[in-house]
């Protein structure tokens, strides 16, 4: 069993009084996670909104029926309640109403679940967000020594549980759970006019990792005006499949202000939209260079999710193609990353940016030094 890194922060939260909602894509391992935590115990309720009996149950539901329902249980789980209509409501009357019941609720799409619960449940709820599993978690169950040398393998197949764990069948699995995020929990939503549309976009992004993104270009690429565009790509975000990295900029007038990269939250998932698994020996340097960019970026936001990072992150460039790929700034401490594939390669700081922050750190990582950058805290 592979231990997963934010058991602790549920369990930081477990009789707080304080609903939990775990927000993550299908197959991240909510379900697997909850019931390592909680099959066997005593007085559990589980229940799960991709049943019909189940959603039927909560509609209309008053507080009464609710607490003849949950009866002598002290701790109800809610498995992809973003199914239950008006969830949000239902948690607060569980977390208000009913004393001594602890409610751990999951969504695999923040689309409903997210909005339904910010607005009901203000002061009242704790959410964590889960990932893929992490390259820290892989080291915790295999050693650093051996996970380094799966560097390779993990660039192109990622870190979705069921990969992880079957060697061998990656691009069957990845195949079909990549449909599975696309079909089942954006392409079956009504603002999502034109489906075809939305995966050609993804495909689009998925070759554009690590580069400047144009919401215009991406229009006109795949037949969209840019404001369908931006709304996509916000509808992706929010299924957890990509994040976007703005610019950074304050001094310098030649500074790009308004330019974003996107990234996608598993490189497994990016070459799978793209049906491109060819080993990373195989590739040109440059999309190798691509690949680990994308890993050590979003492995580096995972990390810094669990360890309740409070800075802003961000990349920088200028109109002379000057460049930064990753920046996170925390408690007025600019922090600056290059990333390099090839350990050789050449990396030098940019200085038209250390002299307008002469306080800030510069640092490349390569496969040779990862530990200094996804192995803190």
């Amino acid at each position: 069993m592979i231990d997963r890194k934010i058991k602790n922060l549920i369990e930081a939260q477990l009789g707080t009084n304080k609903a939990i909602i775990i927000m993550g894509a299908r197959q991240v391992g909510k379900s697997t996670l909850l019931s390592q935590m909680f099959d066997g115990q005593k007085n559990v309720l589980w229940l799960n909104g991709d049943e019909t009996d189940v959603r039927g149950l909560f509609e209309n539901i008053t507080s009464t029926r609710l607490k003849a329902i949950i009866g002598q249980n002290n701790l109800v789980i809610i498995d992809e309640a973003q199914r239950i209509t008006d969830i949000g409501l239902k948690l607060k009357l569980i977390t208000d109403q009913i004393s001594g019941v602890q409610v751990i609720a999951t969504g695999s799409s923040s689309f409903d679940l997210a909005n339904n619960v910010n607005e009901s449940l203000a002061g009242r709820k704790r959410q964590i967000q889960m990932y893929p599993m992490m390259f820290s978690e892989m080291v915790d169950h295999m050693g650093f020594i051996e996970e380094k040398r799966m560097l390779p393998h993990r660039l192109v197949f990622g870190y979705y549980p069921e990969v992880v764990t079957n060697p061998g069948n990656e691009k069957v699995i990845l195949k079909e759970l990549c449909d599975s995020v696309l079909y089942k929990d954006i392409l079956s939503l009504d603002s999502v006019g034109k489906p075809d549309k939305l995966q050609r976009l993804l495909q689009a992004l998925a070759y554009q990792v690590g580069s400047q993104v144009s919401y215009n270009e991406l229009g006109r690429h795949i037949g969209l005006d840019s404001k369908t565009v931006e709304r996509y790509i916000e509808i992706l975000e929010k299924s957890f499949i990509i994040f976007r990295l703005n610019s950074f900029s304050r001094n310098l007038r030649n500074e790009l202000k308004a330019s974003r990269k996107i990234y996608f939250w598993d490189n497994g998932i990016r070459n799978a939209v793209i049906g491109n698994f060819s080993f990373l020996e195989q590739r040109m340097n440059e999309e190798a260079g691509m690949l680990w960019e994308n890993f050590v970026i979003s492995e580096r936001m995972k990390m810094n999710s669990l360890r309740e990072f409070f800075g802003t992150t961000w990349f920088w460039r200028t109109m002379q193609q000057k460049e930064i790929d990753y920046i996170e700034e925390e408690n007025g401490v600019i922090n600056t990353y290059e990333f390099k594939w090839n350990s050789k390669a050449n990396a030098k700081r940019p200085e038209a940016f250390f002299k307008a922050y002469p306080d800030s750190s510069f640092s490349v990582i390569t496969p040779e030094n990862i530990e200094e950058f996804l192995l803190i805290g």
